[in-house]
């Protein structure tokens, strides 16, 4: 009895499977010294199949980042930006990405710092993108600001910059299948970026606020 064919991947399966395969190469080797052969030969496509795909090195590394920066968006910013609580939305930020950025050991984020190497052009897109998701943080925390609940000192751009920069080193030194689980050390991340920018009442007047609230009801 013949085994039924598997259905072939469909083409968002196939372009995560070949941004990350490519980001792990270039991440082992360095972008200037990976070639489009070598990128194929991982993946066990021919150089020509390949180029079905992208047009060049420049273009794959563009594919690479943009698509990273797609999984942010759709599985980051959407979810975060229909919270209304700027404390919840600033906790799911921090927590989401820094879970997302650990797939395939991280390869795909680690290749931000390969943006220099791209064309005018395509570097501005990237940068575009990358200041969005920065202003959202930092408008975030303007919002706790103006609430009241940040801490009196915190500077609005440098907390933004930390906090973003912290998700973005997560997958630098975390280690899959070690003490924490990837969803436990997210979290952990989570708490600390809000316990450095938080005021140490907010949580108890937030409470507050709310039993007060339900009492005018």
């Amino acid at each position: 009895m013949a085994t039924a064919r598997q259905p072939a991947p469909g083409p968002n399966a196939r372009r995560a499977e070949i941004c990350r395969t490519a980001a792990k190469i270039i991440l082992e080797r360095g972008y200037d010294a990976t070639s489009v052969n070598d990128i194929a030969r991982a993946l066990g496509m021919t150089k020509a199949g390949l180029y079905h795909y992208i047009s060049g090195k420049e273009a794959l590394l563009f594919e690479i980042i943009s698509f990273g920066l797609d999984q942010v968006h759709d599985e980051v910013v959407v979810p975060a930006q229909a919270l209304r609580d700027p404390e919840e939305r600033l906790r799911q930020l921090v927590a989401r990405h820094a879970l997302i950025i650990t797939r395939g050991h991280g390869a795909v984020a680690h290749l931000t710092d390969e943006v220099r190497a791209l064309p005018p052009p395509m570097r501005k897109k990237i940068n575009q993108r990358m200041r969005a998701y920065f202003h959202l943080v930092r408008d975030t925390l303007g919002e706790l600001k103006a609430a009241g609940r940040l801490r009196s000192n915190v500077d609005l751009t440098v907390a933004a910059f930390g906090i973003v920069g912290t998700v973005i080193w997560f997958p630098r030194w975390f280690r899959p299948g070690g003490r924490l689980t990837a969803e436990q050390a997210s979290t952990q991340i989570a708490n600390l970026a809000l316990a450095s920018v938080l005021r140490q009442d907010s949580g108890a007047r937030r409470s507050g606020l709310r039993l007060v609230r339900r009492g005018r009801r």
